[in-house]
C-alpha cells in the first residue's frame, strides 16, 4: 500500500510525514535527511515532537525517522487485548522493523526516551541485526526498576501504578481532562529550568484527546508491568544481552539518578554500555538538547 501523506506538524515543517501501513496498524512516521539512518522513538505522554529540538540539527549528517509509537500520536491505538501482548514491547519492535524495512534501511541506529527507550531495548534483543548503535535516555531496564520499587520511586512514578489499573477506570479519568494529565506527569518529573515548547504541549494535549489514545497509554504500562516482565526475564534467563555499543544518559534531577544505578543495571543486560547524567530532568531531548546533540555527535559519527 503507498503510504499517504498527512498534514505535516508545525514543529517539523520541513520534515515529510507519511502513515505508513503494517497491516494490523498504521504509525505515523516523520523523516527527513540523506545520511545513515536514525530512528528517533519518544516516551510518555507524548509524541514524535519531543524530537523538535535536536531532530532539525540530526537531519544534517542523518536521514531522521521519527515515529509515533503505536497507542501514541497519530498512530493506531487497537484495543488491548488479553493479556496485553499487542502492547507488548516485542510488539511495538516488530512495528518498527516493518518502518524501516518500507523506508528501505535494513539495518540502522536508535536514539530512543523513555518508553521507546524501553522498545528500543526489546528492539536489539529480538532483532540484533537491524540496529547498529542504542542511545537510551532516562530509563533503567523495566525488571530492574520494577523489582526495585520502593516509596521514593512509587510516589515519583506514580503513573506506573495508576495507568496498570484494570480498565476502564484509568482511561476515564484521563479522558475528562487530558490537558490537565499531560501538564501533571511532565510538570513533576521536569527539572523546571528549561521551559517547554508550547506548540509541543499543545501536540501532545491534541493527540491524548484522540479516540482510544487513553487506552493506548494503559495499555502499554499494562504490558510492562506483565507480559514484558516475562520477555525480559526469558533474555536473562538463557543470557541473551545487548549486544551492540550502548550509551545511555539520564537526568542528574531526575528520579532514575534518585533512585537507581543505571549504568550497574544496563551492565546486567548489554555486553557495552556507558553513560553518564545530563544536568536536566526527564525529559533531556526538550530539556538538554545542546548537551544531547554533543553526544549525539560523537556516538553516531
Amino acid at each position: 500500500m503507498t503510504p499517504a501523506l498527512v498534514n505535516t506538524p508545525p514543529l517539523f515543517p520541513d520534515f515529510s510525514t507519511l502513515r505508513l501501513d503494517l497491516g494490523d496498524v498504521q504509525i505515523n512516521t516523520c523523516i527527513k535527511g540523506h545520511g545513515p539512518p536514525l530512528l528517533l522513538l519518544h516516551g510518555h505522554p507524548q509524541t514524535h515532537a519531543i524530537w523538535h529540538r535536536v531532530a532539525p540539527t540530526l537531519a544534517l549528517t542523518h536521514t531522521v525517522v521519527m515515529t509515533d509509537l503505536r497507542g501514541y500520536g497519530d498512530s493506531s491505538k487497537p484495543q488491548g487485548l488479553p493479556g496485553h501482548s499487542n502492547y507488548a514491547k516485542r510488539t511495538m519492535a516488530l512495528d518498527l522493523v516493518k518502518v524501516m524495512k518500507q523506508l528501505g534501511f535494513d539495518a540502522f541506529d536508535v536514539l530512543a526516551h523513555d518508553r521507546g527507550a524501553r522498545v528500543a531495548h526489546r528492539l536489539a534483543i529480538d532483532h540484533p541485526n537491524r540496529v547498529k548503535r542504542l542511545m537510551l535516555l532516562d530509563i533503567a531496564p523495566t525488571l530492574a526498576m520494577y523489582r526495585q520499587t520502593d516509596e521514593v520511586f512509587a510516589r515519583s512514578y506514580w503513573h506506573w501504578f495508576f495507568l496498570i489499573q484494570p480498565s476502564p477506570m484509568p482511561e476515564r479519568l484521563i479522558e475528562c481532562n487530558p490537558g490537565a494529565y499531560i501538564r501533571d506527569v511532565m510538570g513533576n518529573r521536569s527539572a523546571g529550568m528549561t521551559p517547554f515548547d508550547p506548540r509541543a504541549v499543545q501536540e501532545y494535549v491534541r493527540c491524548l484527546s484522540l479516540p482510544g489514545a487513553a487506552h493506548g497509554l494503559c495499555e502499554d504500562y499494562r504490558a510492562s508491568s506483565t507480559i514484558d516482565l516475562v520477555h525480559d526475564q526469558d533474555s536473562l534467563n538463557t543470557g541473551i544481552k545487548i549486544s551492540h555499543p550502548l550509551k545511555v544518559f539520564w537526568g542528574v534531577d531526575g528520579v532514575i539518578q534518585k533512585c537507581f544505578d543505571p549504568l550497574r543495571e544496563w551492565g546486567q543486560v548489554a555486553s557495552q554500555a556507558s553513560g553518564k547524567a545530563l544536568p536536566c530532568g526527564h525529559y533531556v531531548p526538550e530539556e538538554a538538547p545542546l548537551e544531547l546533540l554533543e553526544e549525539c555527535a560523537v556516538f553516531f559519527s
